[in-house]
């Protein structure tokens, strides 16, 4: 069968409505703005809303879609690369060619793999607040259970403890593409790494956004490549690290404490 005709690609078309497309206005408002705050006002969202949005996106993609400006004279800003350009214009492309499926699809089949492919991504709607896609760099079997590397882009890794059971059950082999998701109340934040810790794995990279509640704070940190990471951890503790904007973290985490998944 042709991927023009696949069933399976094409079901995914009909599922492209609703949120994803929130997140698509939204990234077309800040590509015309140059701001995420305007392009947020706009849509009547919050500013943290229209980040964790952001951040979600970026970490669903093997490149980023949203970078962030140096502040200066301009005083910075937020801007879609070129990558991200093409995901937004690959969408609203098939949104207009929608009448003309298959005929349409068969005309520009190298971006609708590039739609499908992110349009499977969103489809997956879980409680964890940090999600990323990555690659299986290598599985290795144990008695019972087996350590499963994924490369999440840009010379980051995550080592996860799984059973042997569910790396069968999720046909888990080095090449498959696969998501990670991490609780953000499982991260420990770190200011200095020189000590051990039982942690598999350390994330560094800088602190972007702490927004302090009334007993815990949500701390995001962008990882190199645009990726970033959030953690819940107790006002006390970001008093106690020091914790602020354009610092430097390290969010630890330990194997056992990593969810793989597949789409289904």
């Amino acid at each position: 069968m042709s991927k023009a005709s696949s069933p399976i690609k094409l079901e995914g078309l009909s599922k492209a409505r609703g949120k994803r497309w929130d997140h698509l206005e939204l990234l077309e408002r800040i590509d015309a703005s140059g701001s995420i705050s305007a392009a947020a006002t706009a849509m009547g969202m919050s500013y943290k809303a229209a980040w964790q949005a952001v951040e979600s996106v970026n970490n669903l993609s093997h490149e980023p879609l949203v970078i962030r400006q140096p502040g200066g004279s301009s005083g910075g800003g937020t801007s879609l690369t070129e990558y991200g350009r093409r995901v937004v214009a690959t969408y609203r492309r098939l949104e207009q060619e929608w009448a003309a499926v298959p005929e349409a699809v068969g005309r520009m089949m190298d971006d609708f793999d590039l739609y499908y492919r992110m349009n499977r991504r969103f489809d997956m709607q879980t409680s964890a607040r940090n999600q990323f896609l990555g690659t299986v760099k290598a599985v290795k079997i144990g008695a019972v259970n087996a350590e499963v590397v994924v490369d999440i882009g840009n010379g980051a890794e995550l080592a996860a403890i799984i059973t042997n059971d569910s790396v069968e059950h999720l046909g888990l082999e080095a090449g498959s593409e696969v998501h990670a998701l991490v609780k953000a109340q499982w991260i420990i934040l770190a200011v200095d790494t020189g000590f051990k810790t039982s942690a598999r794995n350390a994330l560094a990279g800088t602190v972007v956004r702490c927004q302090e509640g009334a007993v815990n704070a949500e701390v995001v940190i962008e990882l190199p490549g645009g990726k970033t990471i959030a953690a819940i951890i107790t006002n006390e503790s970001v008093k106690t690290l020091g914790l602020k904007v354009g610092g430097k973290a390290t969010a630890l985490i330990k194997a056992s404490h990593i969810i793989l998944a597949v789409p289904s």
